[in-house]
């Protein structure tokens, strides 16, 4: 690799799932020699869709990574999932990269999977080349496609081609700037022959030449002004304000091709060498020194001390992990042991590699811009940073996205739980949006993700790689029981079995505590009616039940106990049983005390095309939803509501199916609210049910 880092291009390909990015990204290495096919998604040959799951579903559903040379450039690349339970790797990868290609499906134009990865383009700013791909299939409609683009994604498209016919007669392109046009072989080659614009497409692409130039002078005031004076503007000059244009996010041009048939992508690779900015043009890299947190800047020069970014990892039971890194400044090599400041440790490792899907080749070194991948870090996980430890610097760490469907998950055989979760904990390294928790409230193992097939996927991928299978159960709803009225009661527990006996007795005063307070217990005894060394047993017994829950048997919260009074036997009474005492009385107390069930209230944000939006607030409605607002973005609506969880707990796929595969939504946990009467009753009789049938 050379040493001219402004000859680096560090891209991702994004979009929607389907729209062809691995199909562009296979073009892009065949067509520089670094496979000898053209892979093809739907036979599963893709040299990046290696993963038994891809192959099986037809869809990448991890970043897969390669590397190429055209024109003296080096270009690495990131081809990204875009499928929603998958988008995290997306998020991540846009950390990491200079530019992107943004591939819209021809017929579809943008999905709303689409949209959401341009707000991750968007956040991190990064430059863009819009690619329209599936030329060649039927419907195939370029111009509908760029309509869609400044409605969908607030960013105006410039067209820099037109396709030369379209669907099986799509066979090359008109360059708009260079006013020439380019055919190529049906052939899947790749073979590029120069021609004259066909007659019948010259007034069209007179046209939207003349539209380019002005698109173009807008990101240079100067030559706006010379363009308005009638002013001919010279081909280098608008080569230049294009790139300027791309580069700060003034507009994102746009080309067209066929990837699966290998047309019109000799022009988006140099597009790619040309408009795309080096690392160099990128500029510095902001962190912090983790010693005292002030700001730091790392340009992007071979010469400056090293850093890099960890954005991925590779969980391999064989090979081990690998850490995949994108260096951003300075030189790394082998011999180097760099420091790690999220987890203050150095690393040591004897070996790294640029990769082509599972290929690796090993590197001597990687210099700013390169992605490579490091096996066997003891330390380092995704979002960390690696730097020479004699000139520290923490970039920022990467927020998985948050997860939208759990399930309650259990091992399959008996014996095998510590495998199940030893193997889980590894995929967590190699995918941060998976969570393993144990809900405290219902003792079950939760696994959320991003989607039902994240899951289902990781669950293929735990039992490939691990060798363990896993039931899947709806996880349980965390109900909770509070009180809304009070009483004062006795609790006395008095047993007698021959020789020492059990004796201890309370009055206790039960009441509704404060939203938020938990258990608030009041020591009010006064005279010595209990012993002191008592008290604490009381509270643990009151503890304890409202654990386990006395009307539903959910953990029960918000409630205030005060002991008011009792009486204890010198000889019989303990804590053991003043703790059973304090537990009876409490038992005794809450069905007096007007005892409710909370249930927990999601806020939910469903994010669907305007034809849906009548069904989707209908169902929303069914689920005993309130609809807080909607707001329009773009040609779609974002619609926010209340929702009770037990309502959500499968919301994805039914989303999928309402909308089409259009609709995305969060939800996040918002607050506890009383339960209907209905509902309430049937958690009851269910709770009655299960303590009769374990009698």
């Amino acid at each position: 690799m050379s040493d001219n880092v402004s000859l680096t291009r560090t891209i991702a390909l994004v979009g929607h799932g389907g729209g062809g990015k691995t199909s562009l990204a296979e073009a892009l290495l065949f067509n520089t020699k670094v496979v000898d096919r053209l892979g093809k998604v739907d036979e599963g040959n893709a040299a990046l869709d290696y993963e038994p799951e891809e192959t099986k579903r037809g869809a990448s559903v991890s970043a897969a990574f390669g590397h190429y040379t055209h024109k003296k450039h080096n270009v690495h690349l990131v081809d990204c999932p875009g499928d929603d339970n998958f988008l995290s790797d997306a998020a991540a990868t846009l950390r990491a990269v200079d530019g992107v290609l943004m591939v819209i499906d021809a017929i579809d134009g943008v999905k709303v999977q689409g949209e959401k990865v341009w707000q991750f383009v968007s956040a991190n700013d990064v430059p863009a080349i819009f690619v329209v791909n599936k030329m060649d299939r039927e419907r195939a409609d370029f111009d509908k496609a760029v309509a869609m683009i400044p409605d969908m994604l607030g960013i105006k498209g410039v067209k820099l081609m037109l396709p030369i016919g379209a669907a099986d007669s799509f066979k090359g392109v008109v360059d708009l700037l260079a006013n020439k046009a380019y055919l190529f072989e049906t052939d899947g080659s790749g073979k590029m022959t120069a021609a004259d614009i066909p007659a019948d497409l010259a007034d069209d692409a007179a046209a939207a030449r003349e539209t380019l130039i002005e698109d173009i002078a807008e990101a240079d005031d100067s030559l706006m002004e010379r363009y308005l004076e009638g002013e001919e503007l010279k081909a280098e000059e608008l080569a230049a304000a294009l790139a300027k244009g791309v580069r700060e996010r003034l507009f994102a041009v746009v080309a067209c091709c066929s990837a699966l048939k290998n047309i019109a992508v000799q022009p988006v690779m140099d597009l790619i060498n040309q408009l795309l900015p080096s690392p160099v043009e990128r500029g510095a890299v902001k962190g912090v020194n983790p010693k005292n947190g002030a700001e730091e800047s790392r340009e992007p020069s071979p010469e400056a001390p090293f850093s890099g970014l960890v954005f991925k990892t590779i969980a391999d039971p064989y090979a081990g992990r690998l850490t995949v890194l994108r260096v951003f400044s300075g030189r790394l090599t082998a011999e180097m042991q760099p420091l790690n400041p999220n987890k203050d440790a150095k690393e040591r490792f004897g070996q790294m590699y640029l990769m082509t899907g599972k290929n690796q080749k090993p590197v001597a070194e990687a210099l700013p811009g390169d992605i490579i991948a490091i096996p066997k870090l003891k330390e380092t996980a995704t979002g960390d940073t690696l730097c020479d430890d004699k000139a520290p610097i923490k970039f920022q760490e990467i927020k998985p996205l948050p997860a939208v469907i759990s399930y309650a998950i259990e091992a399959k055989e008996k014996g095998d739980e510590e495998k199940v979760f030893a193997g889980i904990n590894k995929l967590l390294e190699e995918d941060p949006t998976l969570r393993l928790e144990r809900d405290p409230a219902t003792g079950e193992a939760i696994l959320s993700g991003m989607g039902s097939v994240h899951i289902e996927t990781t669950l293929e991928r735990l039992r490939r790689k691990f060798g363990v299978e896993v039931k899947l159960n709806k996880p349980k709803v965390p109900y909770r029981e509070t009180l809304r009225g009070s009483t004062r009661v006795q609790g006395r527990y008095k047993k007698q079995t021959g020789g020492r006996g059990q004796f201890g007795d309370t009055w206790l005063v039960i009441e509704p505590a404060g939203e938020g307070e938990g258990f608030v217990f009041l020591d009010e005894i006064v005279g010595g009616a209990i012993p002191r060394n008592y008290i604490p047993a009381v509270e643990k017994g009151i503890a304890e039940a409202m654990a386990q829950g006395v009307y539903a048997g959910y953990p029960m919260v918000d409630v205030k106990v005060h002991l008011v009074d009792g009486s204890f036997h010198p000889v019989d009474s303990s804590e053991m049983a003043f703790k059973v005492a304090g537990s009876m009385g409490f038992k005794k107390g809450v069905p007096l005390c007007k005892p409710t069930i909370m249930e927990p209230i999601m806020l939910l944000t469903v994010t669907v095309p305007e034809d849906s939006m009548g069904d989707v607030m209908g169902d929303i409605s069914g689920r005993r939803g309130r609809v807080l607002g909607m707001e329009a973005k773009g040609s779609l609506q974002v619609i926010k509501a209340h929702v009770p969880m037990s309502e959500v707990l499968t919301y994805q796929p039914e989303l999928t199916q309402m909308t089409g595969g259009r609709g995305a939504f969060t939800m996040e946990m918002d607050h506890y609210e009383e339960a209907p009467g209905d509902v309430q009753a049937k958690l009851v009789e269910a709770y009655q049910k299960a303590r009769e049938e374990g009698n």
